[in-house]
Parts: C-alpha cells; structure tokens; sequence
C-alpha cells in the first residue's frame, strides 16, 4: 500500500450531470481513509495557476443532486505545453499532493497521462463525459442523463411533429462519436438515425424521404453533430429542394444536453467510481482510469483509454436499422 497523506481533485474538459457526485465521493473517501483533500479549481488551468482548496465533508454536502461542477471546470492551452505542465508540477508539490484524480474525458486523460508520465505522479482517471466514447468502460458519468434529456426533448418535437405532419431534424451532441444519436434515436423511435461511424448515409436518408412521399405522416430524423454529411442544418437544406412537399424542420438540442440534475444510474455509478479511484491510488495504482464494464469496476491503463478507439455497438446499429421500416 502506498503512503498517501494528501490528493487532488478536479474536473477537466466539457462538464456532465454526475461530476458533482463523483467530487463529493472522491472527497468523503479520501476523508474516511484519513486522507486530506485539495479541489483544484478550472481544470488543468486552475493546476498551473495554483488555485486549490482544501475540502471537508460538509463542503460537498447537498450537491450530488446538482449538474455542473462545484470545482468549475476550463479548456487549458498552457498545459499542452512543457512549460504549462512543470508549473503545474510545482503547485502539486507545493502543496504536497500524493496523487491527483482527473474526472473528464478523452483530452482530459490524455493531459493526465503525460503528467504522470513526465513527474511520476500518480493519477486516477474518472470517465466524465456524455458522449460515453472512452475506451474500458460501459457507461461515463453523464451519459446516462444526457439521453434522458434528449428523449424528454425529442417526445416534445414529436408532438408538434404530428400535429402538423412536418419532418423534424434534431441534432444532438456527439462531434466524433454517435452513441447519444443512436440510443437517443432509438428511445425515441427516429426514422433515420445519423452517426459519424456509419458512411453514405444520405443515400438511406433519400430513400427514406422518397417512401415517406407515399404518405401524410411525421418524422423524426436524429443526426450527431458532427455526421459526416455536415450538420442538421446543412443536411436539411440539401433535401429540401429535392423534396419541396414537405414541410422540414431543424432543431438543436445544443447545451441543455449537459445540464441538469443527474439521473439515479449516473449519481450511483458517480459515486462507485469516486470510491474506486482513491481506493485505487492507496493501492499503489499510477495511471490508470477506474470503469465500469458489465457492473463491475475495472481498471484500465490511461494509455489504453486514450489511444483505443471505442465503436458503437454494432448490435444497436442493427437494432436501429430493422425498426426503421
């Protein structure tokens, strides 16, 4: 068992409902080991710039409810940079931190990687994002919340959608990864579900208007922004000419995807994860993130994480596909 006396905490990165949980987790855990613990303010900026408080555990009392993060969280450009890191470095040491848990995504645990690897200093990856697109893990903290909202959403657009017999197109988040659209598109009942993993798709999206010009009914097309055909806009406006009959319509779901209370799955799953991450640097563990694959937490090097692609499933594409017709 390693000696840690003192850790770090903080969010990086786009924020999603459940990080709050997974502070107040990280926090009381440290706590009940005798462990003190410093938030780190905005990210890896807040790293660099020495903004730490020490937390107690009435400091994170009455927020696992809450969306957001108490801890702010900020995109850092310095810390890419050697110069950035080693100042990050030193406010670590100054302050006399044994170790440090990153709750984000991706970029996140990439910055953590290299800290670890250029100091030594052991970092605990917690997967926060609502793209649920890390490597090692199910489900990340935030997802689970992000499609409720989007199926909340999208049965609302349905009913206007059906009383004017309009076709709606409904963007939703996921630049690189599609699985918002595709499980948001199935819980809803999408027509056409458009992903970034899945090539030509207007060629389907065609087919389907053409059929759809057969009858006087609604629908609802889910497309991830960042699709390869462009964005919900963009893909509105090639087909509207092509199809002047109908009457389409955009909307972009946008931001209310990351807000809001966490669900019960994300609040719990948050809190597992909190207190697997200080768990895991007591037991000596470096570089790794803590997940959760087929409910059990597992851990997973952050090297891995960052470089392993990790593809939707190949089962709800099918799934989608047959109950499109």
């Amino acid at each position: 068992m390693a000696k840690i006396n003192r850790i770090g905490v903080l969010t990086s990165g786009g924020d999603a409902p459940g990080m709050n949980a997974a502070i107040r987790a990280v926090t009381r855990t440290a706590i009940y080991n005798n462990i003190e613990v410093y938030g780190i303010n905005r990210g890896y900026e807040g790293m660099i710039e020495g903004d730490f408080v020490k937390l107690q555990s009435k400091d994170v009392s009455g927020i696992i409810q809450k969306g957001g993060t108490i801890l702010k969280t900020a995109r850092s450009a310095r810390f890419r940079t050697p110069e950035g890191r080693q100042e990050a470095y030193e406010n670590l040491t100054k302050f006399e931190l044994d170790g440090i848990v990153v709750i984000g995504g991706d970029g996140s645990f990439t910055g953590a990687s290299i800290l670890s690897q250029e100091f030594g200093i052991p970092v605990v990856g917690i997967p926060g994002t609502i793209d649920n697109d890390l490597y090692g893990t199910d489900y990340t903290i935030g997802y689970d919340t992000c499609l409720n909202t989007v199926v909340d959403a999208v049965d609302k657009i349905r009913d206007t959608a059906s009383s004017h017999n309009r076709i709606f197109f409904v963007e939703v988040m996921g630049r690189d990864a599609g699985f918002v659209a595709l499980e948001g598109g199935i819980a809803t009942g999408a027509e056409v579900i458009m992903i970034p993993e899945v090539k030509n798709q207007m060629v389907e999206l065609r087919q389907f208007l053409s059929e759809r010009a057969k009858s006087n009914r609604s629908s609802i097309i889910v497309v991830a922004e960042g699709d390869d055909e462009g964005s919900a806009i963009e893909i509105a406006a090639r087909v509207q000419p092509e199809f002047p009959q109908f009457d389409i319509r955009v909307t972009i779901l946008g931001h209310i995807q990351r807000g809001g209370s966490p669900s019960c799955y994300d609040r719990v799953s948050a809190s597992r994860l909190g207190v697997a991450a200080v768990e895991a640097l007591l037991d000596d563990q470096k570089s790794i993130m803590v997940g959760i694959v087929h409910g059990q937490v597992v851990h997973v090097p952050l090297s891995k994480t960052v470089k392993t692609h990790k593809g939707v499933p190949k089962n709800l594409l099918d799934v989608a596909h047959v109950l499109a017709i």
